[in-house]
């Protein structure tokens, strides 16, 4: 167990990540509106595959495969609370990016950044006793439902809320300030990470060997389940596209900040969600251009025949 792992990171920095979170959260939902929650019930296959996928599927393969693996318990808890997070603030973008149905993506982002609220402890804690492995590690913690709670919907819920009043009062603003705001966020969340990592760099190396590899291919099945509940769904390429982004970025920033509120002194469960902080961003960015080669391609190959 990476039971002696230890993170500095200073309370001043946990008021800053939870800022930040806001804000990501603030920015993605300035173009919101109400009808992208009806988007669900006049399109509901997509969004619904893809949000079963998030909240059911995700959790419950994390902790099947880390139970069956046998892998470290704060690392396993750590898996489980990032894929227990929604779907991350810049998954429209790269939906955008790899021609995705970008309504679908847009509605996912929404309906689950709510749905966050109850369904992410909900399925943290559920998931952590069920896996035999992170039994004990769980029941050591003293979980605050409530203060866990009322975490999420203040760096989710009311961002989110709040960014669509002012989306809706100006909407001329939201347009220009959307783009800008997505990237701005994303640059100060990887300066942030960037400097969370850099203060402790010598516990990143001397791990790195523990953890890299399990964020490599807890990723490659988050992306791995989306695409194939797409294809089992038989949805078209634009709504799988969108429906794989959702499931495989999620929202580790929430995981980090429910973990410095809570949980610092678990150093493990810490190095999983920071690392995944950068590496879905990366896969999911690939994943995207891939896409959208393919995509220019197949249009020069009709234009041409």
């Amino acid at each position: 167990m990476l039971t002696d792992v230890q993170i500095h990171f200073d309370p001043q920095s946990l008021i800053l990540l939870n800022g930040i979170l806001a804000l990501m959260m603030f920015g993605v939902s300035l173009t919101l509106k109400p009808d992208d929650f009806k988007q669900i019930l006049r399109s509901p296959i997509a969004p619904t595959i893809g949000l079963l996928a998030q909240f059911m599927v995700l959790p419950a393969a994390t902790a099947l495969v880390t139970w069956v693996f046998d892998i470290d318990p704060e690392l396993a808890l750590g898996m489980i609370l990032v894929a227990s997070c929604p779907g991350g603030s810049f998954s429209n973008i790269m939906t955008h990016i790899g021609r995705g149905n970008v309504a679908v993506s847009v509605s996912m982002t929404a309906v689950s950044s709510l749905a966050a609220i109850v369904m992410t402890p909900f399925n943290f804690v559920l998931y952590g006793q069920l896996n035999p492995v992170t039994r004990p590690l769980i029941q050591e913690i003293a979980i605050q439902p409530f203060e866990l709670f009322l975490l999420v919907t203040l760096v989710l819920a009311i961002p989110l809320l709040l960014g669509m009043v002012i989306g809706q009062l100006f909407p001329r603003f939201a347009e220009r300030s959307d783009t800008p705001f997505r990237f701005l966020s994303l640059l100060v969340f990887m300066v942030f990470i960037v400097i969370a990592v850099s203060n402790n760099v010598g516990v990143f190396i001397e791990h790195m060997g523990s953890f890299a590899l399990l964020v490599v291919a807890h990723n490659a099945l988050a992306l791995l389940i989306g695409m194939i509940s797409g294809y089992l769904a038989r949805l078209n390429t634009p709504d799988r596209r969108a429906v794989t982004l959702e499931v495989g970025i999620q929202n580790s920033g929430l995981a980090l900040g429910i973990l410095f509120t809570f949980f610092p002194q678990y150093g493990g469960m810490l190095i999983i969600a920071a690392f995944w902080g950068v590496l879905h961003l990366v896969t999911g960015l690939s994943l995207a251009l891939i896409w959208n080669a393919r995509s220019d391609a197949r249009e020069a190959r009709y234009a041409n025949s």
